[in-house]
């Protein structure tokens, strides 16, 4: 099982590695076009900024090829923001991969902090990265934007308003909240998408 992570300007590319290592993976940090295509599993993770981001993706020729990889392939925080269509973050055009958009949190009361930091629920799950999931499980958060409840909604939970907590399509997953950071429940997340069958 070769399992890579995209190299590029993103804040958590090493925390990811360390959370696969916990469980026994020695994953590749790349962003050569020919291993990421040759991975079993490529993980795309994110912490930043997304229209700077999208510069290097683009800068890079990392656009075209995350969207071309036919893998399974897990979008993280940003990562997951960069595969829809669209953010408010920096008016930035994205990769397309989810047909919907991402939007800024707007605090309905004084006590709503932004970013949603933090461990929140995840309910309503209804991917293969959640086999084994019968209850709500916590998750750890850190973001100041989301992206609205939509067809691709793998997983939901709720700030200010009920968002998607993950999307899935086709051979693309994807997480809001950090799996690296969520302990035993990220770690069961990270081992379903390693041992997707749908490959």
């Amino acid at each position: 099982m070769k399992v890579a992570i995209v190299k590029y300007n993103a804040g958590n590319i090493y925390s990811v590695n360390y959370a696969l290592k916990r469980l026994g993976i020695e994953a590749d940090i790349t962003d050569n076009k020919e291993a990421l295509q040759a991975a079993d599993r490529v993980i795309f993770p994110g912490v930043g900024e997304a229209s700077t981001t999208m510069d290097y993706l683009r800068g890079h020729n990392l656009d075209e090829l995350i969207c071309d990889l036919k893998q399974p392939v897990l979008g993280i925080c940003l990562g997951m923001q960069l595969m829809c269509k669209s953010s408010e973050e920096g008016n930035t055009s994205c990769l397309g991969l989810f047909d919907t958009d991402v939007v800024k949190f707007i605090p309905k009361s004084h006590e709503e902090k932004i970013p949603h930091m933090g461990w929140n629920t995840i309910t309503k799950t209804n991917s293969d990265l959640f086999l084994g999931f019968d209850k709500p499980e916590f998750v750890y958060f850190v973001h100041s934007f989301y992206v609205p409840l939509n067809p691709y909604t793998a997983a939901q939970t709720g700030y200010t308003l009920p968002f998607s907590a993950a999307l899935h399509k086709e051979n693309f997953y994807a997480t809001q909240f950090h799996p690296e950071k969520s302990g035993s429940v990220g770690e069961k997340i990270l081992r379903n998408f390693i041992d997707l069958k749908n490959d």
